[in-house]
């Protein structure tokens, strides 16, 4: 159970990894609209990481107690 948090927050974290970049690569072309707009998708994914890192985490410590 612990090895899929795990792969879902990796997902999560390449997500948002990949949203960060699109953003900077629309603000940095003058395009705020759209770098607006991966930066939402960004943190989303962000906060869907932070959330599978902390289930995994859980999870991880419940498999090395029992």
């Amino acid at each position: 159970m612990a090895e899929a948090s795990h792969k879902q927050a990796a997902k999560a974290h390449e997500d948002a990894a990949k949203a960060h970049h699109t953003a900077a690569e629309h603000h940095g072309k003058g395009d705020h609209k759209t770098g607006a707009e991966h930066s939402e998708k960004a943190h989303t994914h962000s906060e869907s990481a932070h959330k599978h890192s902390t289930e995994a985490h859980k999870k991880s410590g419940q498999h090395s107690k029992g």
